[in-house]
């Protein structure tokens, strides 16, 4: 008896050999992912022994320990708090101590479906990013801090006793963290929307304007009721601007394909 569907046998199967590669770019995802979490073990497991978690809240803390009052002392009114709250900061400075490992994992799984001009334009932005959020928490920790707290304890009456609760002190810390680390990326950013085609450089020295007044309202709503510290931000913030239009003009040229390059020096 004939087959009713004589083209089913002969009929290749759209799928063959499409699940193979689907589990092997899973399974390579999982070794990146577990190589990150090894990296930032090992990181934790050294930060553990030296300086250890309690040593590590000492010297997160100490820009506002310099700032209270004679024999004041930050205090803990949850239970479990002077054990939670160290162990947190130990995690999140093993997390930052082993980003550039992750990073590059991150890296290494796209990079293969990359083309070499993408490829040129990833990993600097990958690696000038990280720098930068770096200095950005660097630059939060050594400069604004001081002045920040300087500021809130001028304004202490003398009948109150500053006593900030630790935990509370971990988030602020961690919010102003985030907030300075990201407005460090500005320059990132602008090279970003340029290569995107989302603006033009033109564009972006055209809106300088616009720029510094929604940076204004953005440094006024993430940093603490400190003139002081919203003008260095927004400052930062500016500059990086300026710096980051200057970085597109000459990256994103470099960085074009090839049949990009082509046509602009063809016209």
């Amino acid at each position: 008896m004939s087959d009713p569907n004589p083209d089913k046998t002969n009929k290749p199967d759209e799928l063959a050999g499409t699940e193979q590669p689907f589990v092997q770019h899973l399974m390579e995802l999982r070794d990146r992912m577990i190589k990150a979490a090894v990296a930032i073990g090992v990181a934790a497991a050294l930060l553990a022994f030296f300086p250890g978690p309690g040593a590590l809240y000492d010297i997160m803390a100490a820009p506002l320990v310099a700032t209270l009052p004679k024999g004041a002392t930050l205090i803990a009114t949850n239970v479990i708090s002077p054990f939670v709250v160290p162990i947190k900061i130990l995690f999140m400075a093993a997390f930052m101590m082993a980003l550039p490992i992750v990073l590059y994992q991150v890296w290494a799984f796209v990079a293969p479906g990359l083309y070499s001009h993408e490829k040129k334009l990833v990993m600097p932005l990958v690696v000038s990013s990280t720098l930068l959020f770096f200095i950005g928490v660097a630059f939060c920790y050594f400069v604004v801090f001081g002045q920040v707290f300087s500021f809130i304890q001028s304004f202490a009456p003398k009948s109150i006793t500053a006593a900030p609760d630790i935990e509370e002190y971990l988030n602020f810390v961690l919010g102003m963290f985030l907030a300075f680390g990201l407005a460090f990326e500005v320059p990132i950013a602008v090279i970003l929307l340029v290569r995107m085609g989302v603006l033009t450089v033109a564009q972006l020295r055209e809106y300088r304007g616009y720029f510094w007044v929604i940076a204004a309202v953005g440094t006024a709503l993430v940093t603490p009721p400190d003139a002081g510290s919203m003008l260095m931000l927004l400052g930062v913030v500016g500059g990086l601007y300026e710096v980051g239009i200057l970085a597109a003009q000459m990256f994103v040229k470099s960085t074009k394909p090839p049949d990009e390059k082509t046509e602009s020096e063809a016209v």
